[in-house]
């Protein structure tokens, strides 16, 4: 299966304007970002936050970026348009906070319908604790699970994949891993829910990328993978293989034995650091494209599998080796 769909942070393309608007006064629009992101070399798809990036009609906003050859892979929602938000979306101790969180969440989805796009990521990092104490969390759970299944619903048409990351802006997040989202998705029990990995915040959430993926495959559906890398104690939103290069080959690997055909989508900050953003898209698509291509190699060299099946790992070691440097 090729892997062949490579989407992108829209913001990142604010980075370092100068190079690319050297009379542009303030901030760049969202469409001129938009135009930006076109010029790279490869790039097939973008992902807008909600409702960030959708102020006008949702319908005229699509054919506007479909004109400039890229698609839309999906919507990301943003809980940030209300500060009360910051006590948490689906389980904000407030009723009335709690359904606005959800009414917005659902107008996101029926924006994303409306741009051609079947897939919203949520990621619901408002929803956690930041001191003992603070939570009844039998009772946060229900409310989460909740809040998850009523959104799943509302158009079952729709892929709804839930984003999970250890903490920020909680000290705490109520879905921080793997196992934590699989868990809320089997209560929630809406068929159209899934999960998205982002290769950092597994990382920092202390596991294996590939792994969890796996477990992902095996209990629920892989929906997004988003590649970055990082030193595993935040979100560093790094380029790809830039420290881990072995995982990152490793979940390639992985969720492309598992079926993955969705878009690869680089959840990375050029921003941080003011680096020109569509050199660093373009480095991200030629670092995976080179990966897949390893990846293609190992799949098709026997020894690796009968390693595996001895779990000997130096002879694993050494077969990826070779398939990254060469033969000694």
């Amino acid at each position: 299966m090729t892997l062949a769909r490579f989407a992108t942070r829209l913001n990142s393309f604010g980075s370092a304007p100068h190079l690319f608007w050297p009379d542009l006064a303030g901030k760049p629009t969202m469409m001129q970002m938009v135009e930006r992101a076109a010029t790279v070399q490869g790039l097939t798809d973008l992902d807008l936050n909600y409702p960030d990036h959708v102020a006008g009609e949702p319908q005229a906003v699509g054919r506007r970026i479909g004109d400039l050859g890229l698609s839309i892979n999906g919507l990301a929602m943003r809980y940030y348009t209300n500060p009360a938000f910051k006590r948490g979306a689906f389980t904000n101790p407030d009723g009335s906070v709690r359904r606005e969180a959800i009414e917005l969440t659902k107008r996101g989805i029926d924006a994303a319908r409306a741009m051609g796009a079947d897939l919203m990521t949520i990621w619901l990092g408002q929803d956690g604790f930041d001191y003992n104490f603070q939570l009844d969390y039998a009772e946060a759970w229900d409310l989460e699970v909740a809040g998850i299944r009523e959104v799943a619903l509302h158009d079952p048409q729709c892929r709804i994949s839930i984003e999970y990351k250890p903490d920020e802006p909680r000290a705490h997040s109520l879905l921080p891993d793997a196992a934590t989202t699989l868990l809320a998705i089997a209560e929630a029990g809406a068929p159209n829910l899934g999960v998205t990995i982002d290769f950092a915040h597994a990382l920092y959430a202390g596991e294996q990328p590939a792994y969890a993926a796996h477990l992902v495959h095996r209990r629920s559906r892989l929906f997004g993978v988003h590649l970055n890398d990082g030193y595993g104690k935040r979100d560093d939103g790094l380029m790809v293989g830039s420290v881990h290069l072995r995982s990152t080959l490793e979940l390639l690997r992985q969720i492309r034995r598992d079926g993955y055909d969705g878009a690869l989508y680089f959840d990375t900050f050029p921003d941080a650091s003011g680096l020109d953003p569509v050199a660093e898209c373009e480095a991200n698509i030629q670092t995976v494209r080179r990966l897949l291509a390893v990846a293609n190699r190992l799949e098709s060299d026997n020894r690796l599998g009968q390693a595996q099946l001895h779990q000997d790992g130096v002879a694993s070691q050494a077969i990826v080796n070779e398939a990254l440097m060469g033969a000694a």
